[in-house]
C-alpha cells in the first residue's frame, strides 16, 4: 500500500470555511472527513516515486472555495510542487478582475494554455511522479479540456481535477471577509453564472468535495481522495478501472 503524508499537520482554522454546499450531480461529494495515516516523509518520497503515470492535480471551484488554502497544504503534505494559477494571468487579465470585469474566453484560452504548459514542465522536472499540484478556477468543461490536452499529448500524464464546491451565498461571505485581494464579490457572481459543474460524464479524472467543512475537514478529505488515486496507480489498478 502507497501511505502518503508528512506532517500530520493541518494549517488552524480560525473559521469554518462554509455552510450548505450547493447540490452537484458530480461524481463524488465527500461531507465527512476520512482517516488519513501519516507516516514519516522519508516513507512517503520512497512511496511516491512508484507510481506508474506522472499526476497533475488541478484543485478547482470558484472563488472562495478554498483553492490556494487547500492546494497549498496538499501539495507541502506530499512533498509536490505547487502552482498558482492566478500568477499566470497576464496583467490585462487581473485588471479586468479587479475592476470586477468577468473575462471572455478569448481573455483565458493562452492564460489556460500557459497554466497547463508550466504543470507538465514542472512534472517533467519534478523528482516524484506524484505530481504537481496547481489551483485554477476551470469553471467550464472547455476550460477543464483545454488542461486535459496535457494527458491526450503524454499518455504518461494523468490529470485530476479536485473540485471544490460550497453555495453561493458561502462563497460570496468568505470573499467578502477578505482584505486585499483583487477578486470581488461581483466576480463570484460572475463565476457562478459561469459555472458548468462537473457531472457524470467527467466522471473519469473529477472528483467532487464538499468545500463546508471546516479547513481540517476539507483538506483531509482532499488528502484521502488523491491517495486512493495513488494507490490505484501504483498498483496498477487505474487503467483496467477506466482512467
Amino acid at each position: 500500500m502507497l501511505a502518503i503524508g508528512t506532517s500530520g499537520k493541518l494549517p488552524t482554522a480560525s473559521r469554518s470555511l462554509g455552510a450548505t454546499a450547493k447540490p452537484t450531480d458530480a461524481i463524488i461529494s465527500n461531507t465527512h472527513p476520512t482517516k488519513v495515516t501519516m507516516p514519516t516523509s522519508e516513507a512517503v518520497l520512497s512511496g511516491l516515486q512508484d507510481t506508474q503515470h506522472r499526476h497533475i492535480w488541478i484543485v478547482t471551484g470558484p472563488a472562495g472555495c478554498g483553492k490556494t488554502t487547500v492546494a497549498t497544504w496538499l501539495a507541502g503534505e506530499l512533498g509536490m510542487q505547487y502552482l498558482e494559477g492566478d500568477d499566470f494571468h497576464p496583467a490585462s487579465n487581473r485588471q479586468k478582475m479587479s475592476q470586477n470585469i468577468p473575462l471572455t474566453d478569448v481573455d483565458r484560452w493562452d492564460w489556460l494554455i500557459s497554466l497547463r504548459d508550466a504543470a507538465v514542465t514542472t512534472q517533467r522536472n519534478s523528482p516524484t511522479t506524484a505530481g504537481v499540484v496547481v489551483t485554477c478556477s476551470a469553471l467550464k468543461r472547455k476550460y477543464r479540456d483545454v488542461i486535459r490536452v496535457a494527458a491526450y499529448n503524454d499518455h504518461d500524464v494523468r490529470v485530476h481535477f479536485l473540485y471544490l464546491h460550497a453555495s453561493e451565498q458561502e462563497l460570496l461571505r468568505r470573499v467578502e471577509a477578505r482584505k486585499g485581494h483583487y477578486m470581488g464579490v461581483a466576480m463570484v457572481r460572475s463565476q457562478f453564472e459561469s459555472l458548468e459543474e462537473p457531472g457524470l460524464q467527467e466522471a473519469k479524472d473529477v472528483i467532487a468535495c464538499d468545500c463546508s467543512g471546516d479547513i481540517e475537514e476539507v483538506s483531509r478529505v482532499v488528502l484521502a481522495k488523491v491517495q486512493a488515486e495513488l494507490e490505484a496507480d501504483h498498483e496498477g489498478r487505474g487503467l483496467a478501472d477506466g482512467w
